[in-house]
């Protein structure tokens, strides 16, 4: 029989960042959102900000996918997705080349119709904690902005090590909260390198975040 993940004190809202780009930000989100709603609890996710798109955001579409369900009447109506950027670009190149200034009060607003409807809401950002948003407005500033818990994705490659604790430490130096890391295996082609990087991993969030969850997604 599966076992599926416990996650005790689940805050209503989490945002989920990466290392970087390309690390499984989107696969993350959608299995963390699926294993929440198997426990029982009510939970949508949402993107920050999606680029590279006009009508929908694949993104969301990804995490539908990956939870089995439908896109959703909040989906269809983009609630989920309240900003979307055609280039796929850092959100403040996107938005320059659209010729359109971001109002991110429209995310944010967007979180809390959606806590009227679900007990939980998982907020995918774009990239790593760094990207800029505007030009002197990180992705980073957003989470301190609106004091959101963050769920911190990491993987196996060459240089995850450094990369994570990195993120770790602008975290912790902006006081946000670590709800979680999860590490994803979906990147492990050096088996060597990968074994050894989540045991890294796992003993540094152990050892220095206690409080913090330690998650391995499903191959």
């Amino acid at each position: 029989m599966t076992q599926h993940i416990q996650f005790p004190d689940l805050p209503q809202t989490l945002f989920i960042t990466g290392i970087g780009t390309d690390v499984g930000k989107s696969y993350a989100t959608g299995w963390m959102a699926r294993e929440i709603a198997l426990s029982g609890k009510s939970v949508i996710t949402q993107k920050l900000i999606q680029t590279g798109n006009r009508d929908m955001s694949e993104d969301i579409e990804t995490h539908r996918r990956i939870m089995g369900i439908p896109l959703q009447s909040v989906d269809r109506c983009h609630i989920t997705a309240p900003i979307i950027l055609s280039y796929p670009a850092s959100p403040h190149l996107a938005a320059e080349i659209d010729g359109i200034e971001i109002d991110f009060s429209m995310a944010t607003q967007a979180t809390d119709t959606l806590l009227k409807k679900y007990e939980h809401v998982l907020i995918e950002g774009a990239g790593g904690l760094m990207v800029p948003l505007k030009k002197r407005y990180l992705t980073i500033d957003y989470i301190v902005e609106n004091k959101l818990p963050v769920v911190l994705v990491t993987n196996g490659q060459l240089g995850s090590i450094s990369d994570t604790l990195l993120a770790l430490n602008a975290i912790n130096a902006e006081k946000i909260d670590i709800y979680a890391v999860i590490y994803n295996p979906h990147f492990d082609t050096d088996h060597i390198i990968a074994t050894e990087t989540h045991r890294y991993l796992k003993e540094y969030i152990s050892e220095y975040f206690p409080k913090t969850l330690f998650l391995t997604m499903p191959q």
